[in-house]
C-alpha cells in the first residue's frame, strides 16, 4: 500500500474507455465497487468519478497481481495497469457504457484498503437519511450523487459563461456585513476587535449590489453564498447559493431577455428547450386564474368566478358572501364526478386546512345534476354557472365562498392537490411564466402596520405613486417573479434610485428617521450622488439544480448540507465553544 510508484500514472478514466482502446496497455485508478471470483479467476469493477470499467485478473497471466486481487474488498482503492480487450461474445453488457470492454490486469498496487463501509455506494439504496447525512463523504460516492455535484458546476459554468458575454462582471461582495431587516433572522458574529458589537452574515448581497451600480459597474453578478436563521423546509437551507444580477440603465423588459437567454443556456445542459421569450402574466391574473402567484401552468382547472351569477341567489352561503363583499369562485375537476363522497369530503376537510368554511360541489352525473345545494338555485344560475365553469356530463364542480385570499389559497391548493392525487401533471414539461405588477406592501396584521412584500428597495409603479400615503395597500410594484412549474425560481424588481422616494417608503413601512439612518444612512447618501435606475434579480442555484437534476429535496444537490435542525451530522455543527474563546469575545452563555 502507499503512494502510487513512480512511473506508475494514471493514463485513462474508467468510464471512458472503449472499443477505441482495444490492445492499448493502460493505467487506471479508482474504488473496488465489486470483487466476483469466477472459476480461477478475479473479477473487479472498479469506479472513478467517470464511471466503471471491469478489469480482469488472470493468474496465468499475472500470478502476483491475481494473488494481490484475491485480498480486495468493496472501497479500496486501487491503481492497475492492463491491456483493454474486447469482451467475450455473450459477455458485453449493453447497459455499461464501458461494456463492450474489459481491462486485462497486468500490475496491480493497492494504495488504500477500507473499512467495510456503513451502506453499499450504489444507487439503489434505501437507508436512515441521517446516515447518509453522516457519512456523506460516502454518498458522495454514489453516481447519482456525482452526478448531481457535475450539473451543479455545469450550471455554475454556463452561468459565468453567459454572463461574461453579456458584459458582466463577477464582483464579491462581503459575508461580514451590517444587520439589516429583511424579512428573516439573521445570523450573528461576535466582533473579538469591537466587543460587544456584532456582523451579520448576508440573507442576500442586495445593498452592496445596489451599491455597486452607484459606483458604475452597470452590469454586475455573483454566485452568492447566503445564510437565513429561519425554519427549514425540503426546498431550504440555513446556507444556501444565489445567482445575483444588477443591472443599471435598464427596465424590466431588458431584465427579462437577459434571464430569458440564460435560462434556455442552462436548460440546454440537460437537452431541454424554452421558447425565445417566456410568457408575462400579472400577479392579480395568477391570482384570479390559479390562486397563487406561483401557479402551475402545466395543467389548466382555472378558478372561475360566479359571485355575480349567486348575488341573488336563495342558496344564502353564496349571496350573503357576496353581500358581505366575499367572493364565490369554483374549479371544475373534468371527469371527476365518478368520485365517491368521501373523496369529496376529504376535499372539504383539505380546504379547511386553508381557513375555508366547508366546500359547495354539483356533479354533473347520467344526465343530470348531483347536489345537495342545486334545489336553491333557479335553472338560469345553474345554466349561468354551468356555462361559467364550461361544465360538462362527467364534470365535478367545486366551490369556496369566502373572503378573496381565503377562496384564493384554498382553491389554488385543491386545485394542485387534485393534480397530484389523478396524475394530471406532466413531468416532462416545463411552463415558465414570469408574474409582475405585485402588491408593493402586504398588511402585518400582529404589528398592525405594513411591510415590503419583497424587500423596502423595490420601486412603485409610477402611476401609484400617488396613492402611497392614502391608500397605500393599492401600490403595485415594479418587482417580478420567474415562476417555473408552481415553484419561484428567482425573483427580482427595479429599485428605489433617490433619497426622497426611498424615505417616503420607509415612513410608510413604519421605519422612523432615525432607524433608517442608523440601518439604512450609508445608502441614503449614496442616492445623493447620483444613482442611475437599475435592477436586478436573483435565483436559488440549489432549486434550480434540484429542478433540472429531478431531485426531492435541496440536501441532495449541496454537497454538505445541514439536516432540517440546521445541524451537521458529518462535523457536529454548530458546537459549543471554549470559555476562553467567550471570554475573549466578551460573551456569556446563559
Amino acid at each position: 500500500m502507499g503512494e502510487v510508484k513512480k512511473g506508475f500514472k494514471r493514463t485513462h478514466h474508467c468510464g471512458k474507455l472503449s472499443l477505441t482502446n482495444a490492445e492499448e496497455t493502460v493505467t487506471v485508478m479508482g474504488w473496488v465497487q465489486k470483487r466476483r471470483d469466477h472459476g480461477g479467476v478475479i473479477f473487479i469493477d472498479l469506479r472513478d468519478r467517470s464511471g466503471f470499467v471491469q478489469v480482469v485478473f488472470n493468474p496465468d497471466i499475472d500470478e502476483e497481481s491475481f494473488q494481490l486481487a484475491d485480498q480486495l474488498r468493496s472501497e479500496y482503492v486501487v491503481a492497475v495497469k492492463g491491456k483493454v480487450e474486447k469482451r467475450p461474445e455473450g459477455n458485453i453488457n449493453p447497459d455499461l457504457p464501458t461494456g463492450e470492454i474489459e481491462l486485462n490486469g497486468r500490475e496491480l498496487i493497492i494504495l488504500d484498503k477500507a473499512k467495510t463501509p456503513p451502506f453499499i455506494i450504489d444507487n439503489d439504496i434505501d437507508i436512515n437519511e441521517d446516515i447518509k447525512l453522516k457519512y456523506r463523504y460516502l454518498d458522495l460516492r454514489r453516481p447519482k450523487m456525482k452526478d448531481i455535484i457535475a450539473l451543479r458546476h455545469q450550471v455554475m459554468k454556463a452561468t459565468r459563461d453567459y454572463l461574461d458575454e453579456n458584459e458582466f462582471w463577477e464582483v464579491e461582495t462581503p459575508i461580514l456585513g451590517k444587520s439589516t431587516p429583511e424579512g428573516a433572522r439573521t445570523y450573528l458574529v461576535p466582533s473579538r476587535i469591537n466587543p460587544g458589537n456584532f456582523y451579520a452574515l448576508p440573507q442576500s448581497p442586495q445593498i452592496y449590489k445596489q451599491l455597486l451600480m452607484v459606483s458604475g459597474v452597470e452590469k454586475y453578478f455573483q454566485i452568492a453564498r447566503c445564510f437565513r436563521d429561519e425554519d427549514l423546509r425540503a426546498n431550504r437551507q440555513p446556507e444556501f447559493t444565489q445567482i445575483d444580477i444588477e443591472m443599471s440603465f435598464i427596465n424590466e423588459e431588458d431584465i427579462f431577455e437577459m434571464v430569458d437567454g440564460l435560462m434556455r443556456r442552462l436548460f440546454a445542459i440537460k437537452g431541454i428547450e424554452l421558447p425565445a421569450r417566456l410568457p408575462v402574466m400579472s400577479y392579480q391574473e395568477a391570482i384570479d386564474n390559479y390562486g397563487s402567484d406561483k401557479p402551475d401552468l402545466r395543467f389548466d382547472m382555472k378558478i372561475k368566478d360566479i359571485s355575480d351569477l349567486v348575488i341573488d341567489s336563495q342558496f344564502k352561503v353564496f349571496s350573503g358572501t357576496v353581500a358581505n363583499g366575499g367572493q364565490v369562485r369554483g374549479i371544475n375537476f373534468k371527469g371527476g364526478a365518478s368520485s365517491p363522497r368521501s373523496k369529496i369530503d376529504a376535499y372539504t376537510d383539505f380546504v379547511k386546512i386553508y381557513q375555508a368554511k366547508g366546500l359547495a360541489w354539483i356533479a354533473l352525473k347520467e344526465g343530470s345534476l348531483k347536489s345537495p345545494i342545486t334545489k336553491f338555485l333557479t335553472d338560469a344560475e345553474i345554466d349561468g354557472i354551468k356555462q361559467r365553469m364550461q361544465a360538462e356530463e362527467g364534470d365535478l364542480l367545486l366551490f369556496v365562498a369566502d373572503n378573496p385570499s381565503i377562496v384564493a389559497s384554498s382553491l389554488g391548493n385543491l386545485r394542485l392537490e387534485i393534480a397530484k392525487e389523478e396524475g394530471l401533471v406532466d413531468q416532462e414539461t416545463y411552463e415558465f411564466v414570469w408574474i409582475v405588477d405585485f402588491p408593493l406592501l402586504e398588511y402585518n396584521e400582529e404589528e398592525d402596520r405594513y411591510d415590503a412584500m419583497h424587500h423596502p428597495f423595490t420601486s412603485p409603479l409610477d402611476e401609484d405613486i400617488a396613492l402611497l400615503e392614502m391608500e397605500p395597500e393599492k401600490v403595485r410594484s415594479r418587482a417580478y417573479d420567474l415562476v417555473l412549474n408552481g415553484e419561484e425560481l428567482g425573483g427580482g424588481s427595479i429599485r428605489i434610485n433617490n433619497r426622497e422616494l426611498q424615505e417616503k417608503i420607509f415612513k410608510v413601512l413604519n421605519i422612523g428617521d432615525k432607524e433608517a439612518e442608523e440601518k439604512f444612512g450609508f445608502l441614503l447618501e449614496a442616492f445623493e450622488y447620483g444613482t442611475p435606475p437599475h435592477g436586478g434579480i436573483a435565483f436559488g442555484l440549489d432549486r434550480l439544480i434540484m429542478i433540472l437534476g429531478k431531485t426531492e429535496s435541496i440536501r441532495d444537490v449541496i454537497a454538505f448540507p445541514k439536516t432540517q435542525k440546521a445541524t451537521s451530522l458529518l462535523t457536529n455543527a454548530p458546537s459549543r465553544v471554549s470559555e476562553k474563546q467567550l471570554r475573549e469575545l466578551g460573551i456569556k452563555v446563559d
